[in-house]
């Protein structure tokens, strides 16, 4: 049972500029939104002082998107999750020459893919027996 999808995306040797950029990086958290259909329901955005990157996170009601920067790296780092299915969004073509972008990584996880064999009563977490104890 497949109960959502994450995206978990990494944008490398970025313009640091555009990194420290709220309003550009706003724009680019609407338009995946806007591109895929989400609906916001709260957002929030936190610029780091000095030569800090930002943090934004957009709560959906399909789950939630977030933008770390990191501008001293050069990095950006993106987490799309969403409960419901939803076509691929191009992060390479859109972050390449949006925040100047050298190499963009994403990686696809489908989440509720594990799969515990056994009734609920015999299974075990992390090798703790319900009810307490290690195995």
């Amino acid at each position: 049972m497949i109960v959502g999808t994450e995206w978990l995306v990494e944008a490398a040797d970025c313009d640091a500029a555009k990194l420290r950029d709220e309003s550009l990086l706003r724009q680019l958290v609407d338009r995946v939104i806007a591109d895929l259909g989400l609906k916001v329901i709260d957002s929030i955005w936190h610029n780091f002082p000095d030569a800090g990157g930002i943090t934004g996170m957009a709560m959906l009601a399909e789950s939630h998107l977030t933008c770390h920067t990191y501008p001293e790296h050069g990095t950006a780092t993106f987490n799309l999750y969403c409960c419901r299915s939803r076509p691929e969004w191009d992060w390479e073509s859109n972050l390449k020459p949006l925040l100047d972008a050298r190499s963009v990584s994403i990686t696809r996880i489908e989440r509720g893919e594990i799969k515990i064999e056994g009734p609920r009563s015999e299974r075990s977490i992390l090798g703790f027996r319900p009810g307490g104890g290690r195995e």
